[in-house]
């Protein structure tokens, strides 16, 4: 069985940087395309980034392009976001999601995810 358990979120101030972690167990980490999505009080799970199981593929959403940066270690069996520049419309729960074949923005496409960490951004 595959569990995903996320860690890092928080409060912090616009403009300032957090760093999620999610980490895998079960499963063949690095066959999974990892998929980061946030959901905000009475809006839909909308999809931050997904990452390629070598690391190679990288998508992101409009929204968080040129501040977020996923990354994924293979040895530990973790995937990172990088988040900076953040505003407060950055505010929401941040699920981490897996899925095996190629990374996609779509949700209902993951099999795998976590219970979610709260990012809060402050004004």
């Amino acid at each position: 069985q595959v569990q995903l358990v996320e860690s890092g979120g928080g409060l912090v101030q616009a403009g300032g940087s957090l760093r999620l972690s999610c980490a895998v167990s079960g499963g063949t980490f690095s066959s999974y395309a990892m998929g980061w999505f946030r959901q905000a009080p009475g809006k839909e799970r909308e999809f931050v980034g997904s990452i390629g199981g070598s690391g190679r593929s990288r998508l992101y959403g409009d929204s968080v392009k040129g501040r977020f940066t996923i990354s994924r270690d293979n040895a530990e069996n973790t995937v990172y976001l990088q988040m900076t520049s953040l505003k407060p419309e950055d505010t929401g729960v941040y699920y981490c999601a897996a899925r095996s074949g190629a990374v996609v923005s779509t949700v209902t496409r993951y099999a795998y995810w976590g219970q979610g960490t709260q990012v809060t951004v402050s004004s």
